[in-house]
């Protein structure tokens, strides 16, 4: 590793001494530095700054990355995938807050193309396809292609449908995106305003954009890449309006991908950070009386037939919800993915910087042995193992509820979707949060683009808002629970993750027995704290709508909103801490793993209850004195977590390209890495600035002439 010395210095000069140098040279001594790259990479990886870290660890980490990941196959494909992308140099990607708006587009499209060659070359499952596309880490029509745009044929088309559209899809013969939001209308769905008119006598239906706010807006990969999209609009037919319907409607020319026309189409422009997602084209469209054969509507649930009469199929509607499902179950997983690489950063990062607490000249103490800095990292560090495992236990939802869905069973319905709504909510909130926490917690370093985080924050943020914004969905679940309670009179059983809800009584007046410390370590003991909280915020809930003044049931529900999104946001944190604490009692391999899940499992727990104490308190569930007690055995899981807090991180496995930060490097190996990322800047590509001779130099030219006038 380049350290400086005499003959660097040298070439500086010289350097310096030649400011009409071309803007797109380097200095020497960074040409050097580039030129002995291979060299650079073996030393780092000879040197690990964080090997002392990894000599404390008291569990196996190959063990923790099975039980992270959820197989060792998982593992597998994982390790081979992330390391396929780092060693390919056009998935480089330490340049892209350096980058224009058009060159990163152009860059987006770049490496998207060669993923799909390697995904065709290498004939990769589609499993492995997944994971390519998602450690190239480069947000882009992809995205929506594969997320959005395939799964509404899948489970909207016909099986005609499918078979017409989907192997155009999967060929990329066609690219998709899903036109659903509008500049006027975003969560509420039922208000958005393109119409597609069924015109009986070309057997057509006319799209059409009756308002500016009735064009589309925000969807990814329409601005620019879009061939094609699924649109959503209100189905007219007969003159009369039934609701919102997709259309599949081709926006591009597959020639020379001109707009057809009618098509008004563009990119909305620039988004919140450096790079970030700024890579997607996210996009604007207007139609203008553009005409789709009657077959391009999406007809799995309904029809319209030839003489314009509209009709239902045989098919259950409900079957969309495991569309739903499945997105926002996918959502969740990228929150435990987000969170736990602002977390490795963070975490490595502590462990390196060091500072105060020398008196006589000695060193430095390092930052993640404060206990203010584990305070606020462990609980970050636990959260993101919940999100992991909540995560999983939402995978397996998803395949419960298709299987129920398919035998026209419904019965689970109304609890997955408030599962869902709510997990996707409080998870990507927390996230969102802890991404910008964890940038705090690496000081000043962490507000450089290089450090990663203000990249993984603006990629991250929109997540609060797409499929459903936040606030919106959590009072979705809050209205779930009210009817829930509501039915508990009748004798009715809550079901699934609601089942709680069925031991009202006992609930409604158990009192906490913990008496010490240790005894917040008892699963059973925080369940039933967690359960009593959240059952009796929503009977408050309940009760407070019932005695309000205003007869309107409406008018009460959103007259107690903020403390129907508090009760809603307690039911899914117990959820979060059951699915941890089950995941805990599974037998789960490997010296000290299940000991170290235990641990962070508590730390989870008891955090969000000291966090939310005045709800414990304020519904009677615990005591001020359990509450002191619960903070007291806090402190002591974060002096258990401190020497395996680098192993724990370790076991996302997550490689330095993916990571994309110079500081959660591997190796630990920050500053010098840190020094040499400053070089890279285009700024620095000549040494007296663009702009010196027209605006600094008579500048300061002028000062010196007023001074030497004196």
């Amino acid at each position: 590793m380049w350290r400086g010395g005499s003959n660097t210095r040298t070439c500086k000069r010289r350097f310096f001494s030649s400011p009409t140098r071309s803007r797109h040279h380097r200095p020497p001594y960074i040409c050097r530095l580039h030129s002995r790259g291979s060299q650079h990479l073996k030393a780092m990886a000879e040197v690990d700054h964080l090997a002392a870290e990894r000599a404390t660890a008291r569990f196996d980490v190959e063990e923790m990355k099975v039980a992270w990941a959820g197989s060792r196959h998982a593992v597998h494909v994982a390790d081979r995938m992330a390391r396929l992308v780092a060693s390919d140099p056009v998935f480089r990607k330490d340049n892209r807050t350096m980058l224009s708006r058009k060159e990163l587009f152009k860059d987006t499209l770049r490496k998207a193309a060669h993923a799909w060659k390697r995904i065709v070359e290498l004939r990769l499952t589609e499993e492995e396809a997944d994971l390519l596309r998602q450690y190239v880490d480069q947000p882009g029509y992809v995205d929506l292609h594969w997320g959005m745009f395939v799964p509404a044929i899948k489970g909207q088309g016909t099986e005609e449908q499918q078979h017409k559209w989907l192997p155009l899809a999967y060929k990329f013969q066609i690219i998709g995106c899903y036109a659903q939001t509008e500049l006027g209308h975003g969560s509420n769905v039922q208000g958005l305003e393109t119409t597609a008119t069924f015109d009986p006598k070309t057997d057509e239906f006319v799209i059409h954009s009756p308002t500016l706010t009735s064009s589309k807006w925000w969807p990814g990969g329409l601005g620019k890449a879009s061939t094609h999209a699924v649109v959503y609009a209100r189905l007219i037919t007969e003159g009369k309006d039934y609701g919102i319907h997709g259309f599949i409607v081709q926006l591009r020319s597959l020639e020379d991908h001109s707009p057809l026309p009618g098509v008004t189409l563009g990119d909305i422009g620039g988004k919140f950070g450096s790079g970030a997602y700024n890579s997607m084209d996210n996009g604007v469209l207007r139609f203008d009386h553009v005409r789709i054969p009657r077959d391009q509507m999406l007809m799995r649930l309904s029809q319209v037939t030839r003489e314009g009469k509209y009709v239902h199929s045989n098919v259950p509607k409900q079957l969309l919800y495991g569309t739903m499902v499945y997105v926002r179950q996918s959502i969740v997983a990228d929150a435990s993915k987000a969170l736990s690489r602002a977390v490795c950063i963070a975490v490595r990062y502590s462990a390196v910087r060091k500072q105060f607490g020398s008196q006589d000249g000695g060193p430095e103490t390092q930052v993640l042995n404060y206990k203010t800095q584990q305070s606020r990292l462990f609980p970050l560090l636990a959260s993101a193992y919940a999100f992991r495992f909540v995560g999983d236990w939402l995978n397996w939802l998803y395949t419960d509820v298709t299987q129920k869905l398919e035998a026209k069973d419904f019965s689970t319905l109304q609890e997955a979707h408030a599962c869902t709504a709510g997990l996707k909510a409080v998870t990507t909130s927390v996230t969102a949060d802890a991404i910008e926490e964890c940038r705090k917690l690496c000081g000043g370093h962490g507000y450089l683009n290089s450090s990663g985080l203000p990249e993984l924050f603006a990629v991250y943020v929109p997540a609060c808002t797409y499929e459903g914004d936040n606030v919106v969905l959590l009072l979705q679940v809050a209205r779930i629970l009210m009817k829930t309670v509501s039915q508990l009179a009748s004798g009715k059983q809550p079901v699934g993750t609601m089942a709680y809800m069925g031991k009202v009584q006992y609930l409604m007046q158990c009192k906490s027995a913990v008496s010490s410390a240790e005894d917040w370590l008892n699963p059973d003991a925080i369940q039933e704290a967690f359960e009593a909280r959240a059952l009796r915020m929503a009977v408050n809930c309940a009760q407070n709508i019932s005695q309000a003044a205003s007869q309107e049931e409406a008018a009460g529900f959103y007259e107690r909103s903020p403390d129907l999104l508090e009760a809603a946001v307690a039911h899914i944190q117990l959820i979060i801490v059951t699915k941890f604490i089950e995941k805990v009692h599974q037998e789960i391999p490997g010296h000290g793993v299940k000991e170290q899940l235990q641990a962070l499992c508590n730390v989870y727990a008891l955090y969000i209850l000291h966090k939310h104490l005045g709800d414990f308190l304020a519904t009677g569930c615990i005591t001020p004195r359990q509450g002191a007690l619960a903070n007291e055995q806090l402190g002591k899981l974060y002096a258990q977590v401190r020497p395996n807090a680098v192993a724990l991180v370790d076991a996302f496995n997550y490689t330095d390209h993916y990571l994309g930060s110079v500081l959660g490097r591997y190796d630990g190996d920050v500053y010098p890495a840190l020094y040499e990322e400053a070089w890279k800047d285009p700024l620095n590509e000549t040494v007296v600035p663009e702009g010196y001779h027209e605006y600094l130099r008579p500048l300061i030219k002028q000062q010196q002439l007023k001074l030497s006038r004196l």
